[in-house]
């Protein structure tokens, strides 16, 4: 099923910082982790419970669920469970959701896949906030990404 709301000419912001290229927004530094098929960033939109969460995305350009291959789509998979695990080990956090939006009805504003990693808290309402204005200053997301980069060395090295 080939679903698309991409615009022709689209810049596709995961895409650019994939490739090394900052947008004002993220900084190649946000990324975390990364694989052949996958990679981890700090995200820049927070919420005001859940600060540093993560947004795994495919390293090819996928705009949905509808239009990933099944191998690229496990890619994002395994990783988004190795984030949940090291954002449980490294936030003081009680739990971890995630979730993924496609197309505008379902929330989907970047047409690239990616699926949202949160720290949850007992009572920090994170379906019931709205994400906070503007974008989390780089300093801000490198607290959380030295965190996890940090915790993905140490399972390298070992």
């Amino acid at each position: 099923m080939q679903i698309t709301h991409e615009p022709t000419g689209y810049q596709c912001p995961f895409c650019n910082l994939l490739a090394g290229q900052g947008d004002g927004i993220n900084a190649p530094e946000d990324i975390v982790r990364r694989t052949e098929y996958a990679a981890a960033l700090i995200a820049p939109r927070w919420w005001p419970n859940n600060l540093g969460h993560v947004l795994v995305v495919p390293t090819g350009h996928h705009e949905n669920l509808y239009s990933i291959p099944a191998d690229a789509y496990r890619a994002v998979g395994d990783l988004v469970c190795e984030v949940a695990i090291a954002i449980r080990e490294t936030y003081d956090c009680e739990g971890v959701s995630t979730r993924q939006h496609n197309e505008p009805a379902g929330y989907q504003d970047v047409w690239h896949l990616h699926v949202h990693v949160f720290p949850r808290y007992e009572g920090d309402e994170l379906y019931q906030s709205r994400a906070l204005a503007g974008w989390a200053s780089f300093e801000e997301r490198q607290v959380y990404a030295k965190r996890l980069t940090a915790f993905f060395g140490q399972l390298t090295a070992a």
